[in-house]
């Protein structure tokens, strides 16, 4: 069985002696990946303004501006990488303005619940797509990359479940009761 301490501790001793490991060019998978996430999180910024331009809850606005700084910080790394890579960056939409709340028609306006349910649900989109990049990633650097993205949407997953709980906005399916159980 693989001991996950010494997988590891072989990525780490190959990100630091580079020996062992020739740095190759990224694979078109790599890079299709690279690029496909940049746009997502770009999309996905334009998606967390629009909540922030929507509701007025403290909580939620709170939770977006931490989404956003993630995400950004995000764009920022892979932005860097890509570029020491020779990839091409994918042209994305601008910046949503600022905009008050109570402008925004009833028929328009986002409610809390849409604006977090919307988050998990790509934040979900985000976590497969680190996975997916983490796992066609052949080169060590790139999957540290893709590891660390994901850690970041796990930590972030948690604080977003507890409010959408505490709210009741998390959306539950059905349960399931086998046949013949007592709840059936």
């Amino acid at each position: 069985m693989p001991n996950p301490i010494e997988a590891v501790w072989n990525i780490l001793k190959t990100a630091v002696d580079n020996t062992d490991e020739p740095r190759t060019p990224l694979h078109i998978i790599e890079v299709g990946d690279c690029w496909t996430y940049l746009t997502m999180m770009e999309e996905f910024i334009r998606y967390e303004e629009v909540g922030l331009n929507t509701t007025t809850d403290d909580e939620v606005l709170e939770m977006l501006t931490d989404i956003v700084r993630l995400c950004e910080s995000q764009v920022k790394k892979i932005s860097a990488f890509m570029k020491e890579e020779g990839v091409p960056l994918p042209d994305v939409t601008s910046s949503k303005p600022e905009s008050n709340s109570k402008e925004i028609p009833l028929g328009v306006k986002l409610t809390d619940d849409e604006i977090t349910n919307g988050i998990a649900f790509k934040l979900v989109i985000c976590m497969q797509a680190c996975a997916k990049g983490q796992a066609n990633s052949v080169r060590n650097d790139v999957g540290i990359l893709w590891f660390g993205f994901y850690s970041e949407w796990v930590t972030f997953g948690t604080t977003l479940k507890t409010l959408m709980r505490k709210r009741g906005w998390l959306k539950v399916p059905p349960y399931y009761y086998p046949p013949g159980s007592p709840n059936s």
